[in-house]
């Protein structure tokens, strides 16, 4: 495929993805690295709390070389480094693009989160928001600004619907309507026809990236909700009313 590089300073497009835990983010992403590495020149960062346990098995699974994967330990809620406060990431991506000019794309992995992680318009172009079908059928009716108002809604890991009950086309239909007709796409690993489909989603972008038709979209701020565990604790907050309610330390 004939590459356009972007004139925009040459930065690369950056696309964001996020999605509650376990629902195979660091799967898409591998298989995206996997498939389009021979047309672009990628970057992965991803962000764990105090880990960087996605950006070793993004490396194990050698979809990249190992230096084109950095992690971001936030420290804090995993929304907090791709909403409220972007500075980590947006130098994690800087960095990385210094050190492998030019890169075509950086994917920016968020840790796992709820329905209501999104990420700023600051931080990236665009934002794919990850659900599966073991996490239920009727996760995706239950909206949220993740799911309604990221790029593209990946429903994960199709081939094992009929394990757990899930009707995939219901559970496709009701993302639809939940999404008022923004893309949504169903897609498993070991399924290529519906990984194809994420590939030339992301070839597409990059075109509009490339000539100026895109343009970033806010799916707006996080809805308020509270982390809690169980031991002691105190509250704040963040703006867009967005609150922790976070137990520990006297």
């Amino acid at each position: 495929m004939a590459k356009t590089t972007p004139t925009n300073e040459h930065r690369a497009l950056r696309i964001g993805v996020a999605g509650p835990v376990g629902t195979g983010k660091s799967s898409v992403i591998a298989t995206l690295c996997r498939s389009l590495s021979d047309e672009f020149v990628i970057g992965v960062i991803t962000n764990d709390i105090y880990t960087d346990e996605d950006a070793r098995f993004l490396r194990s699974e050698g979809v990249l070389p190992a230096e084109r994967i950095r992690a971001v330990e936030t420290g804090a809620c995993p929304h907090t480094a791709i909403r409220d406060d972007v500075t980590m990431n947006l130098i994690a991506i800087e960095d990385l693009e210094r050190d492998f000019a030019p890169l075509d794309i950086v994917l920016v992995e968020s840790g796992g989160d709820n329905l209501t992680a999104t990420f700023s318009p600051a931080l990236v172009d665009a934002q794919l928001f990850v659900l599966d079908v073991a996490g239920g059928g009727d996760v995706a009716r239950k909206g949220g600004p993740g799911i309604g108002g990221a790029d593209l809604l990946v429903i994960n890991k199709v081939d094992l619907a009929e394990h757990v009950d899930v009707d995939v086309g219901q559970m496709v239909a009701d993302a639809e309507k939940a999404r008022e007709g923004r893309p949504v796409l169903a897609i498993s690993r070991k399924r290529p026809e519906t990984t194809s489909q994420l590939c030339d989603w992301v070839r597409q972008l990059y075109r509009a990236y490339v000539d100026g038709s895109h343009a970033p979209v806010d799916p707006g701020p996080m809805a308020p909700h509270f982390h809690a565990t169980d031991d002691g604790g105190h509250v704040h907050s963040h703006e867009g009313g967005h609150t922790h309610h976070h137990h520990g330390h006297e």
